[in-house]
């Protein structure tokens, strides 16, 4: 039967689980529920799925032939977010949401394993799925800790993405840098509490705080070159309890990101550059402080053979050379602890569709997806798998 054929077959199916994993959200390393329906799916394919990382699941397709061993991976865990759409499979758990997609990556991944295996005794090698948790907060590092790439060593590996911001029938794939390498922080500034009334004696940590977010800004603007652009932002101020008490303390964090080829030295560069401002301008103020890296990965880098060679089956599922297009992200994607250590390839899949409501940015309230592009994704993996194993698709 031809893949797309196939696919299409199990398209409810398909639509079915996303709706079903969108329905009942977990968060990082909590994803019981969803972890079981991994499992109790990728056995009914005749696979033996086992557990890693808690919550993570990881099954072996082997081919009849031998040949190279390709790493699938989708993300399980949803977002600590309110959903606001007026759906019928609207989120059941208070304070959590699918708000990034990985209820239609799973999903999607799923459909793949039971397409691929009922063509094992064509394949060439083995197919690893990996169902990995705690994507938002780098899950996919413990799992490779845990010897992940011991256990199943990989000479590829392949990752997806649903992008709101491509319209449905739209590939992103491309040679380089696709998504950025980041790290969050932390900056306590310490200063000495007193009462609004006399400024003169107490030591402000809301002055000082207020000066270093805008000290910092001089590290994109002036110091690092703009064609490798590095992008610092504070997304959390915290200090104080009322309007006429300063403050003993104020909390910063934010995020520090760039998207260019990937060097060791990149974060680390722009880390040090933070402690020198922030220790003069908090030296200026009379202030103490400690600043903190909270965790930080590497840019997702696209093998460039491997890109190349994938192009056909993104055409084949697509049709036209023109919806394949360069799109890069500055959002951050822990498959970089995959892309750093083994030669990948990671695709964005549009799935943007005003018509019906999917036209919201990741990480919001009412974000949803054109589940069309579903069919699209899981034809897309399995053509993919079957190109690089030498297989006919």
């Amino acid at each position: 039967m031809q893949v797309r054929t196939k696919v299409l077959s199990l398209e409810e199916e398909l639509v079915a689980l996303r709706r079903d994993f969108h329905q009942y959200p977990e968060l990082g390393f909590e994803e019981w529920r969803t972890s079981q329906r991994v499992a109790d799916y990728l056995l009914a394919c005749g696979l033996e799925p086992e557990r890693r990382s808690t919550t993570g699941v990881v099954a072996e397709l082997r081919g009849s032939m031998p040949g190279p061993t390709l790493l699938l991976r989708a993300d399980m865990d949803a977002l600590p977010v309110q959903e606001e759409n007026d759906l019928p499979y609207r989120s059941a758990n208070p304070g959590k949401m699918h708000a990034c997609g990985h209820d239609g990556h799973t999903a999607m991944l799923l459909v793949a394993a039971k397409v691929l295996s009922g063509l094992r005794a064509g394949l060439c090698g083995k197919i690893v799925f990996v169902f990995q948790p705690n994507e938002e907060n780098e899950g996919a590092l413990p799992m490779i800790e845990d010897g992940l790439l011991c256990d199943h060593p990989a000479d590829a590996c392949m990752g997806m993405h649903l992008w709101p911001a491509l319209p449905t029938g739209v590939v992103g794939l491309w040679t380089g840098p696709v998504m950025a390498g980041m790290f969050q922080f932390s900056l306590t500034i310490r200063g000495k509490g007193g009462h609004t009334g006399y400024p003169q004696q107490a030591v402000d940590p809301v002055l000082c705080a207020s000066n270093v977010v805008q000290a910092l800004q001089m590290i994109q603007t002036r110091e690092l070159d703009p064609l490798e652009p590095t992008i610092l932002m504070i997304g959390k101020v915290q200090g104080g309890t009322a309007s006429n008490i300063i403050p003993d303390l104020v909390v910063l964090e934010g995020t520090a990101r760039y998207l260019h080829k990937d060097d060791a030295n990149a974060l680390e560069n722009v880390r040090q550059r933070m402690e020198r401002i922030v220790a003069a301008v908090c030296q200026a103020h009379r202030a103490g402080y400690e600043l903190a890296v909270l965790s930080s990965h590497r840019a997702v880098v696209n093998d460039a053979a491997l890109a190349e060679m994938v192009r056909p089956a993104a055409l084949q599922v697509v049709g036209d050379d023109a919806k394949i297009v360069r799109s890069p992200a500055t959002v951050g994607e822990d498959f970089s602890e995959f892309s750093s250590r083994v030669p990948s390839v990671f695709f964005l899949l549009g799935s943007g569709n005003e018509s019906v409501g999917a036209r919201y940015p990741h990480h919001h309230p009412r974000f949803n997806i054109d589940e069309a592009a579903l069919r699209l994704g899981v034809e897309l993996h399995v053509r993919a798998a079957l190109s690089y194993l030498g297989a006919p698709a």
